[in-house]
């Protein structure tokens, strides 16, 4: 156990035996420092964890304070015993989200906040040639037979690259959906009725917390580490305490942290889940922008019994306006197909008919080495930035492939009045409370590397360094 975890644990216990009542301010950064001989970025680290756990919060810029909700049954227990998952929830972030992704739709802001990466990125006129080409060849038939499961082309082609992989995937398990967020809320829908209790990462992807208070669901979170990815010992935990229908996961360059589950994580996890008859919705719409050598292997990788649905599309890699994605949904493909057939009806012809088109002919894995190879080149120009312009105690861990970077601030920063301010002066990125149904990470931001370096985008990591340094965004100013 890192020394960061252990002090994070230490207090921890100290709240679980009321040695630290609610309300009780925690030691100040000197004295944690001087009692137990660790750095200040140690206790920054730590209390980032207490902070996920809900057991403190920052207050006023007068330090940490435990936080309301933190009983002898909150937060994680000690590292001897397994960790306690939080209580389920209902979620309320729609309104949260909206507001935050309209004020990024303004002219002229820099999008550190966008959730794609630049269109300058995609092959645009190599697409639009295979789109030209392959209408032409749509009959008025395709609207009956590309009905779902979908166009059996592209279908063949997605086939064609899980093998590549070493995953053998039925064809007729695959069904093509308007856009992965689609797949997960169908594979979401074909495994839960309102009141049920879903697993999600803390932090995670906005739109499962949309889908869960939309559906009527209730949500556990299970903490999510920038360094290690998702917490097993937490979601054993909440397996055990709670009914959990479903769990909607994200294995590959997570969305906000960029973490990526060891392989051997991925194995116990789908373990875990088939153990109990748990359906694993896996988000992997990152997957393909890797940095190393190889696709990092999804969780689909271990499944044995058709539970896992592995979700992805084209909209992060290929063409995001053309909105296609699919749910290689396993046990559940003909539920996910038959909800396909009653809300949609059915993704775009032309769009699949063109990217099928693309896939054979258009020379997607050449477009995804040029893809990764811009992404990882921006990382490294956005990771030097942010080391000259972002003041000390600021945290990140460089992903290994994706296009976001998530950033903790220390002491008592406000993410949300930090949006505001940034926003006001032409710049947006995602703030923490976004990933979070209970609000939290209030001192986290997600940033997007995926759009080719300017000054201007220099010029935003200089005025996000001064905003941070401004006592106007500490909470309470």
């Amino acid at each position: 156990m890192k020394r960061y975890e252990t002090l994070a644990h230490t207090i921890a216990d100290d709240i679980r035996n009321g040695n630290l009542a609610v309300g009780t301010r925690l030691p100040s950064l000197r004295q944690i420092i001087a009692q137990h001989g660790v750095s200040q970025s140690t206790v920054f680290r730590a209390y980032y964890l207490l902070e996920q756990w809900g057991l403190i919060r920052a207050r006023e810029r007068s330090g940490y304070y435990v936080a309301p909700g933190a009983t002898p049954e909150a937060g994680p227990a000690p590292a001897r015993r397994a960790k306690r998952a939080g209580a389920t929830r209902k979620v309320d972030i729609s309104s949260l989200v909206f507001s935050v992704l309209d004020a990024a739709t303004q002219p002229g802001i820099v999008p550190l906040g966008s959730a794609f990466p630049s269109p300058q990125l995609f092959p645009l006129p190599r697409l639009a040639k295979s789109l030209a080409q392959a209408t032409r060849l749509v009959s008025p038939w395709s609207t009956v037979v590309d009905l779902p499961p979908g166009n059996e082309a592209l279908r063949q082609q997605i086939a064609r690259r899980y093998l590549a992989t070493g995953i053998s995937q039925p064809i007729d398990e695959i069904v093509v959906t308007n856009g992965a967020l689609e797949a997960l809320n169908l594979c979401l829908m074909a495994v839960t009725r309102p009141g049920d209790v879903v697993a999600v990462e803390a932090p995670g992807f906005y739109a499962a917390l949309q889908a869960i208070e939309r559906l009527d669901l209730r949500a556990v979170e299970i903490p999510v580490d920038p360094r290690t990815g998702l917490d097993l010992d937490a979601l054993a935990n909440a397996l055990d305490r709670h009914d959990i229908r479903a769990c909607w996961f994200m294995t590959n360059f997570q969305n906000p942290t960029g973490v990526t589950l060891s392989t051997e994580k991925k194995r116990a996890l789908v373990e875990m889940l088939a153990a109990r008859d748990v359906p694993l919705i896996e988000d992997d719409v990152y997957g393909e922008l890797h940095f190393g050598p190889d696709y990092p292997l999804p969780a689909r990788t271990f499944d044995r019994h058709g539970l896992v649905m592995h979700c992805s599309s084209f909209s992060k890699t290929l063409a995001p306006g053309y909105r296609i994605g699919w749910a290689a949904a396993g046990r559940f493909a003909e539920k996910v197909q038959r909800l396909k057939l009653m809300t949609t009806l059915s993704a775009s012809i032309p769009a699949q008919a063109g990217i099928a088109n693309y896939l054979e002919h258009g020379g997607y894995d050449r477009h995804l080495r040029k893809l990764r190879g811009a992404l990882h080149t921006q990382l490294d120009r956005m990771d030097d930035a942010l080391r000259r312009w972002l003041p000390a105690g600021v945290e990140w861990v460089r992903p290994e492939g994706g296009y976001f970077l998530w950033l903790a601030f220390p002491d008592a920063i406000d993410a949300m009045e930090l949006h505001r301010q940034a926003i006001a002066r032409g710049i947006s990125f995602a703030p923490g409370p976004l990933f979070s149904a209970a609000h939290g990470f209030e001192r986290c931001v997600r940033v997007n590397f995926g759009h080719p370096w300017s000054r201007d985008i220099e010029r935003a990591i200089r005025v996000l360094g001064e905003l941070v340094a401004q006592p106007s965004v500490r909470k309470g100013a």
